[in-house]
Order: structure tokens, then C-alpha cells, then sequence
């Protein structure tokens, strides 16, 4: 949706590099030989001990050829066994025809079109509003839970690590769109700013000492609209698993996708909560409709979502910006954020509780409003505390 971030301080930084487009595109999956996967190494996608690999990538060249496609891109997916190729098909071609007529061979696992996803924000109003955060007391949360030694995978637009509010809270940062360096861009940097700022500066983030891995699988078109694509999400959310994310935001929306899905489910059966974006105009949007994620919208769209969407600030929210600046943010992705940092702190409180214990404790804390999260009563439960000298304000209409 084309929308823009007001800048408080100075104009936008320069755009990212350009990105690659999922126009034409599709994505073959082959089955590797398993014994050669151990979870406990790092792969990174690109590993050549695997001696079926050549194979494979002569098996997909094969395939180019026989269909009339151009092999542009791969990657190792070990957790899921699988290989994952891109080709580009000719204009004119239909894409799920192609799509059928490759799964049809015996030695493919699958093929799909190259999907494309956004991250969900509106245009945010210029005035500086009390910041959201505060409708959740963050000052007395903060005195029983931070979110440390708790995980968090960032899978957005690259976040400014060098940021005064983000300085030492990003463990690992890797870009997973192309070949140039990582890259700093504005929704990225909101997003991971409003989970996990560390405070003493212009804001403080829900979870403030959670660990924040940073994995660049989106990018940013001039209107600092988020965008990205099956294959880019699908390495990030790959890496996410193998670096054991507790937590993984998802401040993004698209269409149902095969690889994403198995992926996912692999994150939930590791006991990860993944948290990802509902989108108002489209109420079975993915990721955040499928099984085990938690689907998250801003407060003004209880109207048009079902019960089962968790609703978190996302209006008028300051946060981050690259280059030592701050914006005034609005949209699902950032109450999605907000989510996350509240299942930070959840995951810290009991490190032994598993998505699905998080997941309820979340849901449950809206009592009679639906959706809502009461997030004095949650970490108060949590902690095992009274939750009397706390309590959660409602934010304005």
C-alpha cells in the first residue's frame, strides 16, 4: 500500500540498493540427502561438504533447460531437507501451470511462484503524541521482566545497528536480499526499535535487553514501503531456526506460501512464538493466518478482525529511524512489535513455557475485551505477582 513515514528531525537517509523482484519468477524445491545435516552447524546456506549437492545443482540446471527457464538463484535449506532454487520464466508463460507441470517430476519435491509480501503501515500523523508504549506501564513491567537472555529475530527491511537507541542490542545482522552490504532502512529500524530499544535515549522498547538478530529479508521502494519475497523470507526464517530465534516478528503481510508454511512449522514444533502482521483488508493474510502464529492488529481495526487477532498499539507510535533520527510511525506492523516485545518478556519470566503457554497467557489477558492485552495483568501472572499497583491504561480513541 503506498504509504510514508514522517520524519521528525531531517529528510529520509538514501534508499537501500535495489532489490531483487519475484516478477517471473519461481521457486523449485529438490530433496537433499539428510545424514549430511547436523543442527548444530551452521551452514549458512552454502555448504560444501554435501556431496549430493553438485548433483543437484546439475539436476536443476537440467530442469532449466528442458522447461526453458534461466536458474538465477539457490539455497541450502537443511532443517527442511530440501535445496531451494529460483528460475525466471519467459513473459507470457503462465506461472502455476509451470508450477504443476515441474511438480510432476519424480525428483522434485515441489515448485511454486515466487510470492511477494509488504509490511503493513499507514501514514502517521505529525504531531508527537504520548508515546503507545506507555498504555502498557512500561516503567513498572520493566521492574520484573526486560526480555533478557530472550532471542528475538527481526525478519524486516536492515535496521541502523549503529543507532543511539539500538547500540549494542543487535547480536547478528545479515542481509538476505543480495550481494551488497547490509543495508539501513526505515521500517526494520522502527520495527527493532520499538521491541528492543534499550532506553536513556528518545524511547525505551518493550523487551529492552532482549537479543535482537537482525535478518534482512525485505526491502525498501521509495515510499519506504517494506517489501520482499518467498525466497528472501524463507533464507531468513531458515537462518532464524538455526540460531534458535525464541521469539520471530513477522511485521509483514501476503499470500499463502508452501515453503513459508513448512518453514513455520518447523519454527513452532522448535518451540518458537512467531508473531506476524493480520492485515485489515485482507483477513486471511499470511503469515499471521496460519496455524500457531500470533496474528496481531492495531486497536483501530478491532472492527474488521476476528477475536483470535491479538490488538496492540499502533498509532502515533515514535520509534527509530536511520542515521540517529526518530518517526512517528502508524500501522499493524508496529503493533505487531509490540506484541513481540510482550512475548519477550513472557519468555523471560518462564524460560521453560512453551509458544503455545505464551500464546495463551496473551490471549487470555484481554478478558472481556476481546483481543486486547492487559499487559499489567500478564506479566503481574507471570512473575507470580500482584498485579495491584499496575494497572494497563486504555489508549485514547
Amino acid at each position: 500500500m503506498p504509504t510514508e513515514l514522517a520524519l521528525l528531525t531531517a529528510p529520509a537517509p538514501a534508499p537501500a540498493p535495489a532489490a531483487p523482484q519475484a516478477a517471473h519468477q519461481l521457486l523449485v524445491l529438490l530433496r537433499m540427502a539428510p545424514p549430511h545435516f547436523r543442527p548444530d552447524q551452521d551452514y549458512g546456506g552454502r555448504y560444501a561438504g554435501d556431496s549430493g549437492r553438485a548433483a543437484r545443482r546439475r539436476l536443476a540446471e537440467e530442469l532449466a533447460r528442458h522447461h526453458g527457464l534461466r536458474l538465477v538463484d539457490d539455497w541450502a535449506m537443511p532443517v527442511l531437507g530440501l535445496d531451494c532454487y529460483v528460475y525466471t520464466y519467459p513473459a507470457g508463460a503462465d506461472a502455476d501451470a509451470l508450477s504443476a507441470l515441474l511438480a510432476r517430476d519424480p525428483r522434485v519435491e515441489w515448485a511454486q511462484p515466487m510470492q511477494q509480501f509488504q509490511g503493513l503501515q499507514a501514514q502517521a500523523s505529525l504531531a508527537f503524541a504520548q508515546p503507545a508504549v506507555q498504555y502498557w506501564r512500561l516503567t513498572e513491567l520493566h521492574q520484573r521482566a526486560t526480555g533478557r537472555k530472550v532471542t528475538v529475530a527481526v525478519i524486516d527491511s536492515g535496521v541502523d545497528t549503529s543507532h543511539p537507541d539500538l547500540a549494542g542490542q543487535i547480536g547478528h545482522a545479515e542481509n538476505f536480499v543480495d550481494a551488497s552490504p547490509y543495508a539501513a532502512e526505515a521500517h526494520g529500524t522502527a520495527v527493532a526499535g520499538i521491541i528492543a530499544a534499550r532506553g536513556g535515549g528518545a524511547i525505551v522498547g518493550v523487551a529492552p535487553a532482549a537479543h535482537l538478530l537482525a535478518l534482512r529479508a525485505c526491502w525498501e521502494n521509495e515510499g519506504a514501503t517494506a517489501l520482499c519475497n518467498s525466497f528472501t523470507l524463507a533464507k531468513a526464517l531458515h537462518a532464524a531456526i538455526l540460531r534458535h530465534a525464541r521469539i520471530i516478528n513477522l511485521s509483514l503481510a501476503g499470500p499463502a506460501d508452501r515453503l513459508l508454511a513448512r518453514l513455520l512449522d518447523v519454527a513452532l514444533a522448535q518451540g518458537a512464538t512467531v508473531v506476524g502482521a493480520a492485515d485489515p483488508a485482507r483477513p486471511a493474510s499470511f503469515p499471521a493466518s496460519h496455524p500457531g502464529v500470533l496474528a496481531v492488529a492495531r486497536l483501530e481495526d478491532a472492527p474488521v478482525l476476528s477475536g483470535a487477532t491479538l490488538l496492540a498499539p499502533g498509532r502515533d507510535i515514535p520509534a527509530p529511524a536511520p542515521g540517529a533520527h526518530w518517526i512517528i510511525v502508524s500501522g499493524n506492523s508496529y503493533a505487531t512489535a509490540h506484541v513481540t516485545g510482550m512475548a519477550a518478556l513472557l519468555a523471560e519470566l518462564q524460560p521453560q513455557a512453551g509458544a503455545g503457554a505464551i500464546r495463551r497467557a496473551l490471549i487470555a489477558s484481554g478478558g472481556a475485551n476481546a483481543g486486547t492485552i492487559d499487559a499489567c495483568a500478564t506479566i503481574a501472572h507471570a512473575a507470580a505477582a500482584c498485579a495491584c499497583s499496575c494497572t494497563s491504561k486504555a489508549p485514547p480513541p
